[in-house]
């Protein structure tokens, strides 16, 4: 079977590298407390629907030629699907995630004992942080999220870790609670021209607007209403871009800057305030 990635690989405009994914399965996925905005523990919750909605991402990372690993999902941590939020990976090192709410602390558990299993240099926090769900990689910067859920002081363990630039992002807005659903980033590595990415101004203070501007001009800004329903919370291996299939205008501006659209509905999940990055933990080793 030839898969997208490989039918890409001679495209001049976008090409598509090759990555690996953690997901957890939403077995155990409602919506019992609320930690977000878009969290209403009185509205019924369906873990079958979202359990398929999650299958049909995994098939379709596997279909554009990436690979999937999985862990277990532990009973009583309702939010364990969203993965990303377990930690940050680069140079085979991962900083492990400290959750910012008691009903989530648990998680960082299971991902530090994952890491430590499949090869990984393991770091333990010294500040709370929720990994890539405020940590992003991009043309060998970490851009790092603050305001809602990880703190500043987080920003020095990154370096301390990995030790590359880190750029803090304040956020402002706390419907943009993390990183991940304010800016997506579109080409981790520069292949041709520099590194891009998508965002939301408004999520942002004066400072933090600057430097984004400063450092990605080429970027895709996109509608506050489209943020809203987490289109920016989505997954790009360079070429193809894993998008909520509501968020149209952001569509057809990727499929326009090059990029190729893959809608999926991850409706269930947006109810606990996670879209298609929140279930997405890339790894680097």
């Amino acid at each position: 079977m030839t898969t997208l990635l490989e039918t890409t690989a001679s495209a001049s405009v976008r090409r598509a590298t090759k990555r690996s994914y953690l997901m957890c399965r939403p077995d155990h996925f409602t919506v019992a407390y609320a930690i977000n905005p878009f969290m209403h523990p009185g509205e019924p919750t369906d873990t079958g629907l979202a359990i398929r909605q999650w299958e049909i991402l995994k098939g379709t990372y596997r279909s554009l030629g990436h690979d999937v690993d999985l862990l277990d999902p532990v009973p009583g941590l309702i939010d364990m699907v969203f993965a990303a939020n377990g930690g940050f990976t680069l140079n085979n090192r991962a900083f492990v995630a400290s959750f910012t709410y008691s009903q989530r602390q648990a998680e960082a558990l299971s991902f530090q004992a994952w890491f430590g299993t499949n090869g990984f240099e393991t770091h333990a926090a010294t500040a709370v942080n929720e990994g890539e769900g405020d940590f992003a990689f991009v043309g060998g910067v970490i851009l790092a999220g603050h305001g809602f859920r990880s703190s500043l002081a987080s920003h020095d363990d990154l370096r301390r870790v990995f030790g590359c630039e880190v750029l803090s992002l304040r956020l402002v807005d706390e419907r943009f609670y993390h990183l991940d659903v304010a800016l997506t980033v579109l080409d981790s590595e520069a292949t041709e021209g520099p590194a891009r990415i998508a965002y939301l101004p408004g999520a942002f203070d004066d400072e933090s607007r600057a430097a984004l501007a400063s450092r990605f001009p080429d970027s895709i800004l996109v509608s506050e209403a489209e943020a809203a329903i987490l289109a920016l919370n989505s997954v790009s291996d360079g070429r193809n871009v894993v998008v909520a299939q509501d968020a149209h205008d952001y569509i057809n501006d990727l499929a326009a800057a090059g990029y190729t659209p893959v809608p999926v509905d991850l409706s269930e999940l947006l109810k606990s305030g996670g879209g298609v990055k929140c279930v997405t933990q890339e790894l680097r080793r």
